[in-house]
């Protein structure tokens, strides 16, 4: 599997993003590993698509969140071969503070072994 992130393994649907959060919707999967939260759901599609999201009541600035963010991004591009099958899935994040890159690698692993 290459180790790219391309535009069509982004998750950019609304209509699929509202079906991940929706409460009523049991399919929905959700696992925890500090510093992130992962919402899932099982795809029809070949390939997962995948959306990173950092709160803006947590970090004020857009710097820090984008940072967070690439960081997120990067350890899923590294670590996405643990996925066995296709999925839609959201990667939050919950932690207080910025943590350095080699935290949240973990943590991402850490929930793709759990999915």
């Amino acid at each position: 599997m290459k180790k790219t992130f391309k535009k069509n393994e982004r998750l950019c649907s609304l209509k699929i993003i509202g079906s991940l959060f929706d409460r009523n919707n049991s399919a929905n999967e959700g696992v925890f590993a500090y510093p992130v939260r992962v919402v899932c759901k099982s795809s029809e599609e070949t390939h997962t698509q995948v959306l990173f999201s950092v709160p803006k009541r947590q970090f004020k600035h857009a710097a820090d969140r984008n940072l967070i963010r690439r960081r997120m991004k990067e350890a899923y591009r590294l670590n996405k071969e643990l996925l066995k099958n296709s999925y839609y899935i959201s990667f939050i994040y919950v932690g207080k503070v910025i943590e350095n890159y080699v935290v949240i690698e973990k943590g991402i692993k850490n929930c793709l072994k759990k999915l």
